[in-house]
């Protein structure tokens, strides 16, 4: 198997893999799945720069940073929409999670403020 057959998972006991339609089909999906990964990342970075925005905010009027109540919300209505666009539920709430926990950590190691 060649290099450009191992990279794409063509080639083997079965020949040439699939027609040239097929994959340049295949290319075209996983452009846009990259895409989408790119754009999700920016808007991890967006939401992270709101939270820190309103942390400092917190911080400056004298409100608690952290509101577990507040988090709590903020993924139940996560999930909620998940439920709406068939997206897993669960998946959805330790994502959002793991975004809270990564919004403390940043707070905690550099002194910026988060939820």
């Amino acid at each position: 198997m060649s290099s450009d057959d191992a990279r794409t998972g063509h080639g083997g006991a079965h020949g040439g893999g699939p027609p040239a339609a097929e994959s340049d089909e295949m290319a075209r999906l996983r452009d846009a799945i990259l895409q989408c990964d790119r754009q999700l990342i920016e808007v991890l970075a967006r939401r992270r720069d709101l939270v820190t925005r309103i942390g400092n905010l917190k911080k400056r009027t004298g409100l608690p940073v952290t509101d577990p109540q507040r988090e709590a919300a903020v993924v139940r209505r996560a999930a909620a929409l998940a439920r709406k666009s068939g997206v897993d539920e669960e998946l959805v709430r330790d994502l959002i999670w793991k975004v809270i926990a990564s919004a403390r950590t940043r707070q905690f190691t550099s002194g910026e403020a988060t939820e």
